[in-house]
């Protein structure tokens, strides 16, 4: 069973190389031209009746008439500007309820208690890596130095390793919406899908274990792709990355041994109780947000091979999310489109960010249905995309999800 969760795909995100904005209006310019290229699924937008005639259908697909500068320029200027110290009180403000949820919960040790703890705490841990991700992408603060020491510390105590997970992520920021070269839920080809076995189709599309993939992911990576965040040989990284990896290894192994002595002195079963349950909490958030920013839309959004992918195009097809009250637990992580094309922003800024950058994208942005107080709405759209979302066709250079009617 093991052996076959390792196969399964999974998310993950750090600083990345933005194309400048001479070249992606280029790039842009020459998409317009080019048109659509070969598409091996038609997209399903309906079209509007207008005074008698059919309005033209939206087609997510066509390239936006705007660039990367168009949309940068649309943001306030100080929706930039990174604060340590008020990152730094993010992080105090976390540690703090992670801490004090654990003291109230070992100080109580009611079994009325406990469900009521691994859900908040297993939230709480969620939200340490959402910190931790900031510091990856470099929006937590312009000193690289505090970065590393804050993401190792935050991310190692919920066994991520860092630089292996910020390397593995700046890919699929750098690489998003492209079929072949994404890193992160990116879709099966037709091909390699035939070539599972039911097990694995059944751990990849029936929930639960699609929610519980990402350590196995950190190991093993996705179906079609090989390798390891913890091993530097791994084609993940370059060879000059390697030190890096280590770093980050060796810090996951420290809290590996920390928790086992801890278990030795505690007890196994508190130590399930206070840490282990609200890792899977954790893992299970991880997943599901993850998931839910590539996928899951009324409308089928496109992926992209060769010379109609760009860096625009793709950051374009993510989705943002509500998530009521946990929308400012989780460091409004859910305003998902403008953090792919910009991650630099911190954030702090991104609400703004994404109200000013809206005129510029139109019906590129897709406004994100309103939550009550928990995202209980999200499952559904979980659910949908589970059973309809398998693969996507082995040709084409525009393609969208197709359904396995025997997967269910």
């Amino acid at each position: 069973m093991a052996r076959l969760l390792l196969s399964l795909s999974v998310p993950v995100s750090a600083s990345i190389v933005l194309p400048s904005s001479s070249s992606t209006s280029t790039s842009t310019a020459r998409a317009r031209r080019r048109g659509r290229g070969r598409v091996a699924v038609p997209a399903t937008s309906t079209a509007t009746a207008t005074q008698g005639q059919e309005a033209p259908a939206f087609d997510p697909a066509a390239a936006p008439p705007f660039g990367l500068a168009d949309i940068r320029a649309a943001i306030p200027k100080h929706c930039w500007v990174k604060d340590p110290w008020r990152s730094m009180g993010y992080v105090l403000r976390d540690v703090v309820l992670v801490l004090g949820l654990a003291a109230a919960a070992a100080r109580l040790d009611s079994w009325l208690v406990w469900p009521l703890y691994w859900a908040a705490q297993g939230t709480m841990f969620w939200a340490l890596f959402v910190l931790g991700h900031d510091c990856g992408h470099g929006s937590f603060s312009n000193n690289s130095n505090l970065n590393s020491v804050v993401g190792h510390i935050l991310h190692s105590s919920i066994l991520v390793p860092y630089h292996g997970w910020r390397i593995s992520h700046r890919t699929h920021h750098q690489n998003h919406g492209h079929v072949d070269k994404d890193e992160s839920w990116h879709p099966l080809p037709e091909r390699l899908y035939k070539s599972l076995d039911s097990v694995v189709l059944m751990l990849r599309f029936r929930l639960p274990f699609p929610m519980l993939a990402y350590p196995f992911y950190l190991a093993n990576r996705s179906p079609g792709k090989s390798g390891s965040h913890f091993h530097p040989a791994s084609d993940l990284f370059q060879p000059s990355e390697s030190n890096d990896v280590l770093t980050s290894t060796a810090c996951w192994l420290a809290m590996a041994a920390l928790l086992a002595a801890l278990t030795f002195l505690m007890g196994p079963l508190q130590m399930l109780k206070l840490y282990f349950v609200p890792y899977w909490g954790f893992v299970m958030w991880l997943d599901f947000v993850t998931y839910l920013h590539h996928h899951g839309h009324n409308d089928k959004l496109p992926w992209y091979r060769g010379k109609e992918w760009t860096y625009l195009r793709g950051g374009l097809t993510t989705l943002d999310r509500d998530y009521g009250w946990i929308n400012n637990i989780h460091h409004d992580i859910g305003t998902h489109v403008i953090h792919h094309l910009f991650p630099q922003i911190p954030h702090y800024h991104l609400i703004e960010a994404t109200e000013a950058a809206k005129p510029v994208l139109g019906k590129y942005y897709r406004e994100p249905q309103k939550s009550g107080p928990l995202p209980f709405h999200l499952l559904g759209d979980l659910v949908r995309s589970l059973r309809r979302d398998h693969y996507v066709s082995d040709t084409g250079d525009v393609v969208y999800y197709q359904t396995d009617p025997k997967l269910h």
